[in-house]
This record gives structure tokens, C-alpha cells and sequence, in this order.
């Protein structure tokens, strides 16, 4: 029998931003209400159901046009990158919908940037919220519906919020999404629909929850259409440890129905896992699943749109955004190839040379992956879980080759010291916000990059092209000591000077604002002390010297020019250039 089930939606946003507020506030304002079948917490999510979200509504002018066809909304209360894995359906992911989180104060933070190239990745649309308005200096709330309650705020309040919403609007255009406040949206399918929100006071949540249910009703409908009958598919949230069950799994089903004893088929990294189920767990009602001392009640079914805590033996290796299907007798070898072939379809791609990475689920490694091949950067392994001592061991081995491919990447996962300590030769970077990890590890890429290049060119006579300065002869011979206005590159004591393609004096000294230096760079005028010349004879004022380059070090610079200035290269064209005139191939 097929049927329209829930939406699911998750919300995104950055931390603080009011994620936790804004489901808090839709419960409170359901259990306020006191209708029959308020929202009920299931394991990962929470259950609205239509009569609620019309309870909320029905005060707004747009309610009475909308008639609704769904029998309402499963909030996925989980981490966005959770929520969003190709492995609920090939090219799709576990939400129908999001809610952006923005506060409207703040604006885009590391982690709202994060979740839209999220959302653009997976292709799945979105609705913002732009919270905390209540928060904006002289507003003044009330329980009127939010365009109303704007219109009766003092004309400096209502600049700034204007201001405020077309800050957003510019920076989701950076993004490529046009956008616009909600309700002077011409076509839902080409814009983003922004709607004002205050989860602490409620304002807002009403529009909210219309703008959310009459967009998937127009655009998903096809999406929400499931069989209540059929045989369960779902998604594997997280595997946890509960004390009494041992490893348990928290599953989004999002199709047909699970029951006690049924069997059930998981994607696993190595294979296909088959079990049974031995309990199906739900929470008592109103518990709160974020409370560690939850209890829960056994079912004996569960039908989609839900979520279910599932008991079984030999989960130890179920990987959370892995795929879940119950599966009889006779279609349990097509179930594994079907599941099998799913898994391979989304497992990374790696490259023959590269970092390694690690994540907590699928849906993080793919989030991960994507941004880092977006910036150009080879992946070696992909895995889930952990860092091991054999990451560490494969990492290391990448120091011979390219010291940059010596580093792990590790979102969302705790790394031990045991693992941090056991190599000193690698870098591993760690964090739960994904552009932080991608911040540092450029950061270590730019440093280590500079410490290889000051390695190949240790030693090295670099180029410099310097100027003798007029009026600047401190003294003319034994050594002269001249000031000299270093143009490009970098001159070091002992360097051998040339004019006109010979090498006439070297670098006995040099002083800068009366500090003896080893050496100097562009851009910095100093004294030199030139032995074996006399300034008015071999050297003059304003003549330009250039750094007298053995032919080696130029064929060897010329190797590593990737680490030299393009001034440098410039310099080293003008040297070969005048040594060519006598030897034309000098350097070749």
C-alpha cells in the first residue's frame, strides 16, 4: 500500500547559531497547544505530525489556500554532515529538505559556509532561517505573524533588519543561490526563501513550518510517496553501545516497515553485514534522546517515516550513513548486491598518491572529500573510524616521495595520544568543523613548503641585483665600503659580486642601521664591505652589480625556480643574458 510519509528535514548551521532552539521551540509550542498526537520523540528525530503544524499555522493569512497532503514532518535531530549520504538513494541523501540556521546578527560563520557547500553538493533544497531577530537592538516582540510584526517596529529596526536580510542574500549569491525574504519569492524553484525567526520567542516558526511543508508538498511529492507495507530500508544514523544490548544501531527508516525478528541486511566497508533484528527500541514519550539515562520501550514494528533503535547480534562492524534493508529468504542474495553495489557506487575515489583522510560516517567522508578535491587535493585512502598505527605507518611511507602527502585529515573523531605520539614524521589534523581542518592543513602545507624550499636552496648562491648608492661611499677602498640598495632577490655574506659578467669583489659584511647581518633581502637599503676594490676605479656610484652565480648553482636554481620569487627568475634571466654574451651557453 503506498502512501506519502513524513518530510524529512534536518537543519544546518553553525554552532550556536540556534539549531537545538529551534526544535526546543517547536516542541514546546506543540506541547503547549495540547492537541492529541503532539510531537513524539524518535530515536535521531522528532515526530510532528500535520495536526500540529496546522495548529501552529492556522492563525497565518497563506494558511487557508494550503491544503495539506502530508501527514507531517521528521525533524533528523543529528549533525548535517549525518544527514547527508548518497546512501539513502543513489545521488540523493537522507534529508527531503533543510533549514539553514543563520544568525541574523552573526551572519555566515566556518560552519554555515560548510553546510552550504553541503546542501549544493547533494543537491537538496533548502529553506533559511535567520534566527535571533529578537536579538536586534529596539525589537519589540509580540504574537502577531512575523511580516506584521515587522511592519510595527520602529522604522531604524526595520532598516536594519532590511540591511541585515540583504547581507544574506549577498553572500548565498557568493555561493550561487539567489535568494529573497520569503514572502516576495517569485519562483521557490529558482530562489531561496529567507524567513525572519525568533526560537526563543517563537516569532517566525509558524511561517516557518508553512513555508517547509507547502515546499516539499509542490516539489517532493513524488520523493514522499512510500510503501508502508513493504519490506524496511533505511539509514544507519549511529552505532552505539547501550549498557544491557551491547551494539545497537539508531536508524532513519524511510520506507516500509521493520519487525521483530526480521531479517536485515547492512552495508559494511568489507561487505555486506546480514542479521536479525532482536529488539526494536523506541523512547518513552517526551524523553529526550540527548539525555544519556534515557529509557526506552520495546516495539514489536515500526513504519516509515521514523526513527528506531534496532538490537542485533554481530554489528560490531556497522559504519554509521551505511544502508540498512530487511530482507526474506528468497530475496536475500539480490538484497546484498543491491546493497554492495550501492556502498561501491559512493565509496571514495582515492588517488595513486595523497593524504590520508578519516571520518565518522560516510556522509562526513564524502562532505570532506569533496571539499578537498575542490581545492585540488589527492587522496591517497578514504576510511571511516579511528586513526590506527597502520594509517600512521601508510602516511609516512609518502615522506620519500612527497613530504606534502605525509598527513592525516580526521573530521568528527576522537585521536589518542597514543596514535599523535607514535610518529613524529607526519602531520595529523583533527577537528569537528571541517574548514578548520582544511584551514590548518594549508597552513601546513604553506610552512612545509617553505622549509623544503629553504632545504633545496640551502647553500645555493641566490640571485640579488643591487644598486651602488650616490653619496653614500663610506670609504673607497681596503675594503670600500659603499651603501647599496639591494633591488631584487637576497645577497648573503661571502656571495661573489660581478660586473659586466665578471666577478670583481664578495660580500665581506654587511650592516644594516648599524646591526651586522648575514644576510639581506629586497627592498632594504645597507653598507657593504667590498674587498679588492677601489669605488672610482673598478666600482661606481650608481653602477647596478648583480650576485656572481656559479654555473651549477644557476642550473640548479633553475630546477627549483617553483621556490624562487618572480622577481628572482627575473634577475636569473638578466645574468644569463650578460654571461651569454661571451659564453652563449652559459647555464644551458
Amino acid at each position: 500500500m503506498t502512501e506519502l510519509r513524513k518530510i524529512l528535514v534536518s537543519i544546518l548551521g553553525h554552532v550556536d547559531h540556534g539549531k537545538t532552539s529551534l526544535l526546543d521551540q517547536i516542541r514546546r509550542t506543540s506541547m503547549q497547544s495540547k492537541e492529541a498526537g503532539g510531537i513524539t520523540q524518535a530515536i535521531g528525530a522528532s515526530n510532528v505530525p500535520i495536526d500540529v503544524i496546522q495548529k501552529i499555522c492556522k492563525k497565518l493569512p497563506m494558511f487557508k489556500s494550503l491544503k495539506f497532503i502530508v501527514p507531517g514532518l521528521l525533524f533528523i535531530d543529528t549533525p548535517g554532515h549525518a544527514a547527508f549520504t548518497s546512501l539513502r538513494k543513489r545521488g540523493g541523501s537522507l534529508a527531503d529538505i533543510a533549514i539553514l540556521i543563520v544568525d541574523i546578527n552573526e551572519g555566515f560563520m566556518p560552519q554555515t559556509i560548510e553546510s552550504i557547500e553541503i546542501l549544493k553538493f547533494y543537491k537538496t533544497p533548502f529553506i533559511v532561517a535567520a534566527n535571533k531577530i529578537d536579538m536586534i537592538g529596539g525589537w519589540r516582540s509580540s504574537d502577531k505573524p512575523i511580516l506584521d510584526d515587522i511592519k510595527e517596529q520602529n522604522p531604524q529596526v526595520q532598516t536594519e533588519i532590511e540591511t541585515k536580510l540583504y547581507e544574506l542574500v549577498g553572500k548565498l549569491h557568493e555561493f550561487g543561490f539567489e535568494s529573497e525574504r520569503f514572502d516576495r519569492v517569485e519562483d521557490f524553484s529558482k530562489q531561496v526563501g529567507i524567513v525572519p525567526i525568533s526560537a526563543r520567542t517563537g516569532e517566525g516558526i509558524p511561517e516557518l513550518l508553512m513555508v517547509l511543508t507547502a515546499l516539499a508538498q509542490k516539489f517532493l511529492e513524488q520523493c514522499l510517496i512510500c510503501d508502508s507495507t513493504g519490506q524496511g530500508k533505511g539509514t544507519i544514523l549511529e552505532v552505539k553501545e547501550e549498557k544491557g544490548l551491547g551494539t545497537t544501531l539508531d536508524v532513519i527508516l524511510y520506507d516500509g516497515k521493520i519487525k521483530v525478528n526480521d531479517t536485515i541486511v547492512l552495508g559494511g566497508v568489507s561487505g555486506p553485514i546480514v542479521t536479525k533484528v532482536r529488539a526494536l527500541l523506541e523512547p518513552k514519550p517526551l524523553a529526550e534522546m540527548r539525555d544519556k539515562s534515557s529509557k526506552f520501550t520495546g516495539v514489536k514494528q515500526a513504519v516509515a517515516a521514523t526513527g528506531i533503535k534496532i538490537a542485533a547480534p554481530g554489528l560490531d562492524e556497522a559504519v554509521a550513513g551505511m544502508p540498512l534493508r530487511v530482507a526474506t529468504q528468497e530475496n536475500l542474495e539480490q538484497v546484498k548486491e543491491e546493497i554492495q553495489k550501492e556502498v561501491e557506487e559512493v565509496l571514495v575515489e582515492t588517488d595513486k598518491e595523497g593524504i590520508i583522510i578519516k571520518a565518522d560516517t560516510i556522509g562526513s567522508l564524502e562532505a570532506l572529500t569533496t571539499l578537498l578535491k575542490e581545492k585540488g587535493v589527492n587522496i591517497r585512502k578514504a576510511g571511516v573510524g579511528e586513526i590506527t598505527k597502520k594509517d600512521v605507518t601508510e602516511a609516512e611511507s609518502s615522506i620519500e616521495t612527497d613530504p606534502l602527502n605525509a598527513a592525516i585529515l580526521a573530521f568528527n573523531i576522537p585521536v589518542s595520544d597514543e596514535v599523535l605520539n607514535f610518529s613524529k614524521n607526519i602531520k595529523i589534523i583533527h577537528n569537528d568543523i571541517i574548514y578548520k581542518i582544511i584551514e590548518d592543513f594549508e597552513v601546513w602545507v604553506a610552512e612545509k613548503q617553505k622549509a623544503m624550499e629553504e632545504k633545496e636552496l640551502e647553500g645555493l648562491v641566490k640571485p640579488c641585483k643591487m644598486r651602488l648608492m650616490p653619496n653614500y661611499v663610506f670609504r673607497q677602498s681596503n675594503p670600500a665600503i659603499v651603501g647599496t640598495d639591494i633591488l631584487a632577490g637576497e645577497l648573503k655574506v661571502g656571495t661573489g659580486i660581478m660586473k659586466d659578467g665578471k666577478e670583481i669583489t664578495h660580500v665581506k659584511s654587511i650592516q644594516y642601521e648599524k646591526e651586522s647581518l648575514s644576510k639581506v633581502e629586497a627592498g632594504k637599503q645597507v653598507a657593504l664591505a667590498l674587498p679588492n676594490v677601489t669605488v672610482g676605479r673598478q666600482i661606481n656610484e650608481n653602477d647596478t652589480l648583480y650576485s656572481s652565480i656559479p654555473e651549477p648553482d644557476f642550473r640548479k636554481l633553475k630546477e627549483f625556480k617553483k621556490y624562487l620569487k618572480k622577481e628572482e627568475i627575473e634577475v636569473m634571466k638578466e645574468i644569463a643574458e650578460i654571461k651569454r654574451k661571451t659564453n652563449p651557453l652559459w647555464g644551458l
